[in-house]
Parts: structure tokens; sequence; C-alpha cells
């Protein structure tokens, strides 16, 4: 076999190396002098790496789902060049399966007293905090025999944000907005509090909005039209406690609720109401308040992207009490929660008075789409316990919405990719009944 390269090197100065040279090869069969020489030159040859000076910049926050680059600047102070391989480590969840060795590992050359900058690009799997590892450098003489090695640590963080999928449904939710405020052509009045104007009566008018006064003017029949109040308060309270952490798919229930949060303080904003959140289980997980209606999205995006479901079980007490002292004036409080019998029965039904005497109550809650296929199994012995296991489960959810129903709350019950939409037409039906 035909030798190149290092691999030739050796073989002159008298060293018969196993295969071809690689970094991480340490044994050599046999050594000489001339040998040994070349190793040590090699060496002293390399440029010092302990004090190399590393700076990062870039990214610092990116969408799940997203890349971000991080640039990580290499000075090289000594009298030497830097001929190196570095890698920049990251938590594995700062790329997609298989794709790390790739994304992480540099070869680059630094002359002296100059600097070079390389780019390491994340793409990462889950939402949170992803902080810079070290940062390992392995500096080689011209020779390629030996190698100086270091480590440093150079401090970043990106901050991985919900994906908010649910942003493409906005564009139609506003369009509906704008027609209860009366700003398009098709004229869609709700019955808010807050007077429009008058127009003539056609049939099918509520003949409680007859302004009598004004049909005494004229000669036809007057009739008072309403726009949705603006400057509303709502309250979104996400249930970080155990129930979140179901998986329903591939995320937990709590990332469907963010998303549905996110949409509805989108649309919200828009319509001039105020928008805070409260996440919550046995303690205040985040809290967003008196934020303008321009830095509400941002707000509450910084505040969900490191909160995870916490594994225990939801003390509706104290987040009744808190949701109260968050909320101090009529509100719409959204509750973003699970729909379970035992949870609602035995937690949120004796405390829910107190919300509802003072607040309107919506509760969302996330429906796994397996369940419903569940219901429509057929074919088999197997299939047809499936699907009698399926409906008893929807039943009982049945049963606790209308229980909840009962007590004057609004409920929406829909899966993961529903949900962010329909919690969204629940709030404009408020506010076209004059609800909010």
């Amino acid at each position: 076999m035909a030798l190149t390269g290092r691999a030739a090197l050796l073989a002159a100065l008298g060293s018969i190396p196993v295969g071809v040279w690689e970094p991480g090869w340490t044994g050599i069969l046999a050594v000489n002098a001339p040998l040994a020489l070349a190793c040590a030159c090699d060496f002293a040859l390399a440029a010092p790496v302990r004090h190399l000076v590393l700076t990062r910049s870039g990214d610092s926050s990116v969408r799940l789902g997203e890349t971000a680059d991080v640039t990580l600047t290499v000075s090289n102070p000594s009298r030497r060049p830097l001929r190196a391989r570095l890698r920049d480590a990251w938590p594995p969840s700062s790329w997609q399966p298989g794709t790390e060795v790739e994304a992480s590992r540099h070869r680059l050359t630094v002359p002296a007293g100059e600097r070079r900058r390389v780019t390491t690009r994340l793409k990462p799997t889950r939402r949170g905090d992803r902080q810079a590892d070290r940062v390992t450098v392995r500096s080689y003489g011209p020779l390629g025999l030996f190698a100086r090695q270091s480590a440093h640590r150079v401090p970043w963080t990106v901050r991985v944000l919900p994906p908010f999928t649910s942003r493409k449904h906005l564009p139609s939710k506003l369009a509906r907005l704008r027609e209860l405020d009366g700003r398009t052509s098709v004229l869609t009045r709700g019955e808010g509090t807050e007077f429009d104007s008058l127009r003539e009566y056609v049939p099918g008018d509520d003949t409680r909005s007859i302004d009598w006064r004004a049909t005494a003017r004229q000669s036809t029949v007057a009739v008072r039209t309403w726009r949705p109040e603006r400057d509303r308060h709502i309250l979104l309270v996400l249930d970080t406690g155990r129930t979140s952490a179901g998986r329903v798919g591939d995320a937990p229930r709590l990332d469907a609720s963010m998303d549905a949060a996110l949409l509805l303080a989108a649309l919200a904003s828009r319509a001039g109401d105020r928008v805070d959140l409260l996440a919550y289980d046995r303690r205040v997980r985040a809290l967003v308040q008196g934020r303008a209606a321009g830095d509400v999205l941002p707000s509450l995006v910084n505040a969900l992207a490191t909160l995870e479901p916490e594994l225990v079980e939801t003390d509706a007490r104290g987040l009744t009490a808190t949701a109260l002292r968050t909320a101090p004036r009529t509100s719409l409080i959204v509750l973003l929660t699970a729909l379970d019998a035992a949870p609602v029965e035995q937690g949120l039904l004796p405390v829910l008075p107190q919300l509802s005497q003072r607040h309107t109550v919506l509760l969302a809650s996330v429906a796994d789409p397996h369940i419903a296929r569940m219901a429509t199994a057929r074919g088999s012995t197997e299939a047809v316990y499936e699907a009698a296991a399926g409906a008893q489960a929807q039943a009982e959810r049945h049963r606790t919405a209308e229980q909840l129903r009962r007590h004057g709350v609004t409920v929406v019950d829909a899966t993961p990719d529903e949900l962010a939409p329909a919690l969204a037409d629940a709030y404009l039906a408020l506010k076209a009944a004059g609800r909010l």
C-alpha cells in the first residue's frame, strides 16, 4: 500500500505506522531518534492554546423549529500560526438528532496576531434556555504529528421561544373582529354596551334595541347599534400542574395551551383589551402584568419560553386566590387546564363560585384526538373494546363540561390543532354577545 502525507513521513523516519494516522491514534510501534526529533519540533511549532482569546456574538433567541447562528471569534495573540480543530459544545437538544458532529466541529487557521470567525448553527428541539458548554481547541504543528489541546469557557445563552404555530389564524380572526367593530362593509354588530349609531329597523332585529324617541322624530323605526367594549381586562391562567405534562401527539398539553394563549393575547391586544398572564400549580411560575399593547406578545413569548410542566397536583384554592388578586376588577378569566373529571370535581368546582360571581370565566382544555379515533374504531373485537373505552372517556368529558356550564363557565374542548382558533372564536362570541 502506498503511503502518503504523515504516514510516508513516519516511514521515512523509521517508524511503521498502522494504517492512516488519525488525531486520536497515539501508539507508535517503533520510535527512533529522527522520529523523536520530528515530533518534538512539531509539538514546539504548534501554536499555544491556553492564551487564545475567544468571544461570541450572534443570535440570542430563536423560535422552536428555526435555526440560530452563534459566531465564535478566535484571536491568536502568539507568534506562531494556529492550525486547529475546534469543537463548540452545546446541550444535545440544541440540534436535530444526528447533526451535532457536523454542526459543532470546525477547522480553522489563524495567522499570528490575527483572528478568525467560525459559525455554529443551532436548531433546538425543545423550548427553554440553551447555554454554551466548553470550546475545545486542538492546535497542530506543521507536520500534524502532535497537538496541544485546551478547553475554554465562552458563555452564551440562546433562548428557544414557543413556535406560535397558530399565528396563521390571526388574519381571519382580526377580520372577524373588524366586522364586530363595524369597520368593514359587513355591518355585523354586537350587543355591547358602547352606543355606536342609529339605523333603520329590519325584520329580525331585537325589539329591545328600538330607539322610540328617534322613531318619533322620523317616519321609520330606528334601532340603536352597539359595538363591543374596548379596554377590557383579560387574565390568561395557565395550569402548569401534572395534568399539563400529559403528552398529546408529540408535545405536552402545556405546549398546546401556550399556543392558544398566544393567539388569544395577540387578538385581544389588537381589540384594545388589556392582557395579563398567570402560570400556576402550587406557586406562581410566571406572571406578566401591565404591558402595553405592543409589548404584550413579546413579553408573553419570553415568559413562556422557559415554562415546563410540574409533576405536582395543582392547588385550585391557591390558583383561585392568586387569580383574584391579579384581577381585582371585573375581567375575563381564561383557564387553560385539564377537563378530567377528578381534578375538576375535587379541585376546581368547589372554588369556582369565587371566580364566576365577579368575573366571566372561560375554560379551555386540550382534547386527545386519539380518543376520538378510538371511539369510531370497528372491525375486530379489540377495536370494539377500544371504541367502548373511547366513548366512555368522551362521555365523561361531556359530563364534566356540562357541570362547568351550569356554573356559568364557557367551555372550549378541542384537539391541539383546533384549540387556538376555537378559543379565539369563543372570545369573539363573548364580544359579540356583549358579555365582555
